[in-house]
């Protein structure tokens, strides 16, 4: 497929979709840009991109969005990680955001997907996680639940209608600067600059810098497999803990001081406390008992050969991209 070739990609004003916008048009690739809200505009400053409106839910705004598209890059999901009503709000939004978005393109005459899924689609039983380990068993998490059955029929679906389709799994996305409001990832390394992180967890991320993950999607349509998932990480990941000591380096005048350590049923008892107080708010609790059971020492190591191999995929250190979005961060917070 030519650079000349229109693309499209959808979720544009979020993190990653915003950054791959810049980064297509910077390779000379003309881009749609689709966002829900056309009045949201503000990311777009400056770049000379077509937007348009469509939304995962909408399948006629996605089939008009596709028109005279080859390419697609399938960025648009809801990520997050608690609602009021998981169910509706997460899983039936991206599932049938799938199917909406593959049978559009079916409609439209799209030839080729790159299909952003997420390292919660994964199986961590061994480590470094792989590819060829299958997806996550564990069903405890909607949000992890819609991006195993997401990505199943993403590939059934694109098969049926004789699509190419390629997964891309990216882990916790930062980097340099964000376009837009700051994602879950981000919001991680602000709370831990804002010392508003009370408690040690035994959680570890895997930090990846967003540009090389809307890179490595680049690469995916361009060298992708059909058929083929490709893990957009790095290969050991840093707990909040040691995340946290790096800020405590680096910033040593804000006198961040590390997070309590405590008995994990003193931890399950604070985030039920913290979970009863989301669920009368209706805000995102900062630690539930969903967290600590399923994520309270899971390593997030991956074996990420096969995206170097095929893809070219080089990401900088996890530690890199930890640094570098921590001054990002500071830096906003400079008058």
């Amino acid at each position: 497929m030519t650079p000349s070739h229109l693309a499209l990609v959808t979720g544009a004003n979020g993190h990653l979709g915003n950054n791959l916008v810049r980064l297509l048009l910077n390779k000379g690739i003309p881009v749609r840009a689709s966002v829900r809200n056309i009045q949201n505009k503000e990311a777009f400053s400056n770049l000379a991109c077509d937007l348009v409106q469509s939304d995962i839910t909408d399948k006629p705004s996605l089939v008009k969005a596709m028109q005279g598209v080859e390419m697609v890059y399938a960025v648009g999901a809801a990520f997050k990680l608690w609602a009021k009503d998981p169910v509706k709000e997460i899983y039936d939004v991206n599932l049938s955001g799938t199917k909406h978005l593959i049978e559009a393109a079916a409609e439209a005459g799209v030839k080729r997907i790159v299909y952003v899924s997420s390292i919660a689609a994964l199986n961590y039983s061994k480590l470094p996680v792989k590819e060829s380990d299958g997806r996550n068993p564990d069903r405890r998490d909607m949000y992890y639940n819609s991006k195993n059955d997401g990505e199943k029929l993403a590939f059934e679906l694109a098969a049926k209608h004789g699509i190419e389709l390629v997964a891309v799994l990216p882990s916790a996305m930062i980097g340099s600067e964000s376009f837009g409001p700051l994602s879950v990832s981000y919001n991680i390394l602000d709370l831990i600059l804002k010392k508003q992180i009370p408690v040690e967890t035994g959680i570890a991320l895997n930090w990846v810098d967003v540009k090389d993950v809307a890179e490595g999607c680049y690469l995916a349509a361009t060298k992708g497999r059909n058929g083929e998932r490709y893990i957009l990480a790095n290969e050991i990941c840093m707990s909040i803990k040691d995340t946290t000591k790096l800020a405590q380096i680096l910033f040593p005048e804000l006198k961040i001081k590390l997070p309590a350590a405590l008995p994990k049923p003193v931890l399950y008892a604070i985030a039920w406390l913290m979970e009863l107080g989301a669920k009368l708010s209706g805000k995102a609790p900062l630690l539930s008992v969903k967290d600590i059971a399923m994520f309270s020492g899971l390593k997030q190591d991956f074996d990420i050969s096969k995206a170097r191999r095929e893809l070219g995929f080089n990401p900088k250190s996890s530690e890199q991209a930890v640094k570098e979005a921590l001054h990002y961060l500071m830096s906003k917070t400079k008058p």
